[in-house]
């Protein structure tokens, strides 16, 4: 990239890959960057600067990351190719040695990616801005002011883990637990809420230890919630991936207290058989989980509850997955994530004997599949003839809109709307993936 001292003639492009917390980074990068004069393109334009917000959960992920940065190189021979994220702050090294990536950025030094930009365009320096992650101890603070472009705002309460589950790089990517603070928190939301928005969801790599590294605060996910929705008129609050036992009688208590809590939770399973979730070092065995959801369903009962699965763990064998596959069937979730395990070097499962083959593995992903697909289905049936609300969130060709319902169905739904409304929606049958419905027309 030339240099240049007209900020208003540079660009940016973004691409994000993985979860909903690297969404939420992207957009505060994204307004770095506008806030220094930089105009935002697609990824698949021309730009001066293409940032990769990337992910590491697995080789797949990893590998897609590199094959973003190869692309963004194509786009523009001349352009400051960026780095960043969890497989950035792992694997800083290997990503420097690319040819195509000129900088990366490690998971606490994003508030610097500008003035790191700019300095690679004056002296052409590859360099990698990345601190051992097991020294991070505040939450790093990132801008308020996005540049959203969505219908609901995600809102990063948390960071870093410490559960260390046997497969899991992502620990190692996202050092320990570290919690926003509240008055930042509430800061945020009523920003959020005041450009409009009338769905916020809350992030963290390990949402529900939220403060928990400040007992002294006395303050939790819950108490998070509560203060939101007293501070905020957010017509729906949603929270984002949850470990299952840290849903608390509380917790349940608040959603099936109060509408503008959406009555839907994603509660990692990762396997439905004790031997495995021993061998993963998850926190509870299937029984624990059952009870769980029963709590839940009582409390909430036409809750949705999505989960990720994990498939091929090392050991996993054929009687395992057939008690895996029964246990997910009776659990009936509206939603599946289905992962075929991928060994992470640096983590203990990498080392682990029977490594499953990968025939073994899509075989296994295709038939868990089908047992989502049921029971997505059925979980659907049972709204088919109701009326709704839906936030409107987009519109095809021919007018058609889509958006989701607070327990998260998905609708398809004829009638005028303007994005971003709430409007009532009279659910009519099953789609392919979603139900279909009309807008009910209101005196």
């Amino acid at each position: 990239m030339e240099e240049t001292n007209e900020h208003s003639s540079k660009t940016v492009a973004f691409l994000t890959l993985g979860c909903k917390v690297n969404q939420d980074e992207t957009e505060a990068m994204e307004a770095i960057f506008v806030q220094n004069g930089y105009q935002l393109v697609n990824f698949e334009e021309t730009a001066d600067v293409y940032v990769v917000n990337t992910c590491t959960v697995t080789h797949l992920s990893d590998r897609k990351s590199r094959q973003m940065l190869r692309r963004a190189r194509k786009n523009n021979s001349q352009a400051v190719v960026i780095a960043t994220g969890c497989y950035a702050q792992i694997a800083a090294a290997e990503i420097l040695s690319l040819a195509d990536v000129d900088l990366v950025v490690g998971n606490n030094q994003r508030t610097k990616i500008v003035q790191l930009a700019e300095q690679f365009a004056k002296d052409q320096q590859k360099r990698a801005v990345v601190e051992n992650s097991a020294g991070f101890k505040h939450f790093e603070e990132l801008p308020m002011e996005r540049m959203i472009e969505r219908t609901r705002a995600y809102l990063k309460v948390q960071d870093g883990c410490e559960q260390f589950c046997t497969y899991c790089i992502i620990p190692y990517a996202r050092g320990p637990l570290r919690s926003r603070s509240l008055e930042s928190t509430l800061a945020e939301a009523k920003k959020l809420e005041e450009a409009g928005f009338k769905e916020l969801i809350l992030t963290g790599i390990h949402l529900g230890a939220y403060g928990q590294e400040q007992p002294e605060q006395q303050l939790n996910i819950t108490a998070l919630c509560r203060k939101i929705l007293q501070e905020t008129s957010i017509a729906r609050l949603r929270l984002g991936s949850i470990e299952p036992m840290e849903v608390t009688d509380e917790l349940i208590a608040l959603i099936a207290s109060t509408h503008r809590m959406c009555r839907h939770l994603h509660l990692p399973l990762q396997s439905g058989h004790d031997d495995i979730l021993a061998q993963m070092h998850r926190p509870y065995r299937t029984d624990d989980y059952r009870q769980k959801l029963l709590e839940i369903r009582r409390s909430i009962p036409d809750i949705a509850i999505s989960t990720d699965l994990m498939v091929g763990f090392p050991g996993e064998n054929d009687d395992h997955f057939r008690k895996c596959l029964a246990f997910c069937d009776e659990m009936a979730f509206s939603n599946m994530h289905i992962f075929k395990y991928s060994p992470r070097t640096g983590t203990p499962a990498a080392e682990y004997a029977q490594q499953i083959d990968a025939a073994v593995k899509d075989s296994r992903s295709k038939r868990m599949a089908d047992v989502a697909a049921k029971n997505s289905t059925l979980f659907m049936q049972r709204f088919v003839g109701q009326q709704m609300l839906v936030l409107c969130e987009e519109q095809d060709k021919y007018g058609l809109w889509t958006g989701h319902t607070d327990n998260y169905l998905k609708v398809s739904f004829t009638g005028e709307a303007t994005r971003g409304d709430l409007v009532w929606v009279s659910l009519e049958r099953i789609g392919k993936k979603e139900l279909i419905g009309s807008k009910i027309e209101q005196n």
